[in-house]
């Protein structure tokens, strides 16, 4: 390893370059797919449902794109460790493109939710790919660049991705939508064919193992359980349905820690004392706690503030604004400025979520924009550098797995975030809300239930960042 990976500060024209340009381009265009699909449905789910119907269906469209999200991210690890990554990633496309294309001709919204399930798996699955393929396909000193090129996607596509919707609903049709994706996916292959080499002299043996479907089963039993928890409160079914959720997701890490070769998910994923498990849970908690504003933002400042629903939309985009600059901004710097970066971010990204609590139920709506800023900047100097130190904290054999579990604890936090919001919100009422007294005291509770998260994720931050791990770490992580 060059001995100056801690000293140099990284430009952009180290990775922008003959050698590492496409790589990092048709990785930027994968994540923007992701980012893109999971946003622009929003702006025009009202014309599909207009022409086609299920009204009741609307939140699956959603959930079977998270629930795809998180098995693909779950398994990409141990997939890219068997057949390397052009051959996954290609597949992963052209999974996703097939989606699109039954979503476009979808005759009856039940046909829409099998293409939005097939466009969560191959979508949640070049999300992961993308951060395994930094890993393997760059070296260390250009991580950071290299997730603050994808930060600057993510962004853009985050802050677009209505607006597209809307270009579409407004000038040709929803179908074209799903279209358009599918052609870009159908590119990005030809593009990974063409430009991303075969990683699969660096993988193990492992293609032998038998693939972990019954694990993935559990995994996905758990997200649903929990999911439907917050459909219909009730006192008995609500708990039931919770119990029966982390029974079946305890379940899943338990069966994977028992594995060896064909794991999803790196050593010790949950524990407080281990790098990788402290790195882990600071995503599942911050990403938990940062899904609230997506969900019930608008619905509020639209009741309490009587703005426009582009102004909500674009008040909420403030957070992919922030990330994105500051990620851009802040990725040439030396790899020992990786800890402070990362507890920093997520300082600032806390005092974001705590601030939602008075801003969207109270207003006035700048300061909401004003939060949604301050939390995609933490975000944004935070984020850029998580991959860069996992990837010093890990032996090489674990890089694949440590790496896709990045998104997989994303996922996992926004779908379980979703439910756990939802179960909060439906038991303060806030459907049956409908006067701004009780829309704000129930806005209120909604946000303040977000907090403590927020609190368990500083904790596990300061876990990763702080303590100080044995030298020889790669021999402890291994245990």
């Amino acid at each position: 390893m060059n001995n100056n990976v801690d000293s140099e500060f990284v430009s952009w024209g180290e990775i922008v370059n003959g050698q590492f340009g496409w790589p990092l381009a048709l990785i930027c265009l994968g994540v923007s797919l992701h980012a893109l699909d999971t946003l622009i449905i929003a702006t025009m789910l009202p014309a599909i449902v207009a022409e086609i119907g299920g009204e009741n269906l609307v939140s699956l469209t959603v959930s079977l794109y998270e629930l795809g999200s998180v098995i693909a991210s779950a398994a990409c690890g141990l997939i890219t460790l068997r057949y390397g990554l052009r051959v996954p990633m290609v597949m992963a496309t052209l999974l996703f493109a097939t989606g699109c294309t039954l979503s476009a001709i979808a005759p009856e919204m039940w046909v829409v939710l099998i293409g939005r399930l097939l466009q969560g798996l191959g979508g949640g699955a070049l999300l992961a790919f993308s951060f395994v393929a930094t890993a393997v396909l760059f070296p260390r000193k250009l991580l950071a660049r290299a997730m603050g090129a994808v930060s600057v996607f993510w962004g853009a596509s985050a802050f677009t991705g209505p607006l597209l919707g809307g270009v579409f609903v407004e000038f040709a049709t929803w179908r074209i939508g799903f279209i358009f994706f599918a052609m870009m996916a159908v590119f990005l292959s030809l593009g990974i064919l063409a430009k991303v080499r075969d990683t699969t002299e660096s993988t193990t043996n492992s293609g032998q193992t038998r693939f972990p479907v019954w694990r993935l089963l559990w995994l996905s039993a758990g997200i649903i359980a929990i999911g439907y928890a917050g459909v219909h409160i009730s006192i008995i079914i609500t708990p039931v349905f919770v119990v029966a959720g982390i029974v079946c997701l305890a379940m899943f890490l338990r069966l994977d820690t028992c594995k060896d070769n064909n794991r999803l998910l790196p050593h010790k994923p949950i524990s407080l004392h281990h790098p990788i498990g402290a790195a882990c849970i600071m995503i599942l908690c911050f990403s938990s706690a940062s899904v609230t504003l997506s969900i019930y933002g608008a619905f509020i400042m639209i009741a309490l503030h009587d703005v426009s629903v582009l102004t909500a939309g674009y008040v909420i985009a403030t957070q992919a604004v922030g990330w994105s600059v500051t990620g851009a901004l802040s990725s040439g710097l030396p790899e020992r400025h990786d800890p402070k970066m990362i507890g920093i971010g997520m300082l600032i990204a806390s005092l974001g979520i705590f601030g939602f609590v008075y801003s969207v139920p109270y207003g006035p709506i700048w300061l909401t924009a004003v939060f949604g800023l301050v939390e995609g900047v933490g975000f944004g100097l935070a984020w850029t550098f998580i991959s860069r130190r996992i990837c010093a904290l890990v032996p090489p054999d674990e890089i694949e797995r440590a790496t896709s579990a990045i998104p997989t604890a994303q996922a996992i936090g926004y779908a379980v975030g979703a439910s756990y919001i939802g179960i909060v919100a439906n038991a303060f009422g806030f459907a049956a809300h409908v006067d701004d007294i009780n829309i704000r005291f129930t806005a209120t509770a909604i946000f303040l239930s977000c907090t403590p998260l927020a609190l368990l994720g500083l904790v596990a931050t300061y876990k990763f960042v702080v303590t100080n791990y044995p030298r020889n770490t790669r021999t402890v992580l291994t245990r």
